[in-house]
């Protein structure tokens, strides 16, 4: 067996941390970012407009089929002012590294964190990228692995070590926490969705179509076969390399990690998508 070591270079986008957004976020992120071993340099402060023209826009939606209104939150959920979104980011990013655990602190990227989730959540159910993208966090620490037996060249299991941190923050992340404090900051999401280039688009529909394209992910038996061209790792199935990013990037955490993730993200749309939460029990 051949092991081989690729650095990350540092072009790429992310599938963040953060909060509902977050989670999504980190998925796509720690996934394509290390299956890129030397891919060119996208500038980490890229503009949202740069990132709403790298890619086509979505067909607009008839009408609302997700209102944040009908999200599940408790009556305890905070109704304090937000701040403008331009002065957003020392609020978010305190109250992700609040949700997410200390392990964020040192993944999160500290400006233009709403719009930096926006854009990364509208690129998951696509199938390709431009050129362009927004980072909204740290790129895993290490070289990716790959192994080459008998001809066949897969994706180490040991990969899973750069992902440790990410995951870690995934699993410390409480669904309805994290859930009540989107539901409340969502003026600022829409907002920074309406910038990235849809001006009638709702930016928790999107959220949704992200997070039931990637619970559609497959979860293979076995690592998938890998083929190294032009320096980048694809899939050798082309069903497989065809999918969606989002989906490839579920794969490719691993399928220990894909099953975490997905039921975290589970758990999070049906309190998105609930009317209301279960009465209390009396005690």
């Amino acid at each position: 067996m051949v092991t081989y070591r690729r650095r990350s270079g540092s072009s790429g986008w992310t599938l963040a941390v953060v909060a509902v957004v977050v989670i999504a976020a980190a998925a796509g992120y720690v996934g394509w970012r290390a299956t890129q071993p030397n891919g060119g340099t996208v500038p980490a402060a890229a503009s949202t407009a740069a990132a709403a023209t790298s890619v086509a826009a979505p067909a607009p939606a008839a009408s609302i089929q997700h209102p944040i209104a009908q999200a599940a939150v408790p009556a305890s959920a905070s109704t304090a002012p937000l701040p403008a979104l331009d002065d957003s980011d020392a609020s978010v990013s305190s109250a992700l590294h609040a949700l997410g655990g200390a392990g964020l602190k040192g993944l999160l990227l500290p400006q233009q964190v709403v719009g930096r989730i926006v854009a990364t959540v509208d690129a998951l159910p696509r199938h390709a990228l431009g050129s362009s993208f927004i980072l909204p966090l740290q790129t895993p620490r290490g070289a990716f692995r790959a192994n080459e037996t008998q001809g066949i060249l897969t994706a180490d299991a040991r990969n899973a070590e750069r992902y440790a941190p990410y995951m870690a923050v995934v699993q410390h992340a409480d669904p309805q926490a994290l859930v009540a404090w989107y539901v409340h900051s969502y003026p600022l999401f829409q907002q920074a969705y309406r910038e990235l280039g849809y001006p009638k688009g709702y930016f928790n529909d999107r959220l949704i179509a992200a997070i039931d394209d990637m619970l559609a992910a497959p979860v293979p038996a076995q690592p998938p076969a890998l083929q190294l061209v032009q320096g980048r790792y694809l899939y050798v199935d082309p069903a497989l390399e065809s999918r969606s990013v989002g989906q490839k990037l579920m794969v490719r955490l691993g399928a220990a990690n894909e099953t975490r993730l997905k039921a975290k993200l589970h758990a999070i749309r049906t309190l998105l998508t609930a009317q209301s939460l279960p009465a209390a029990r009396a005690r």
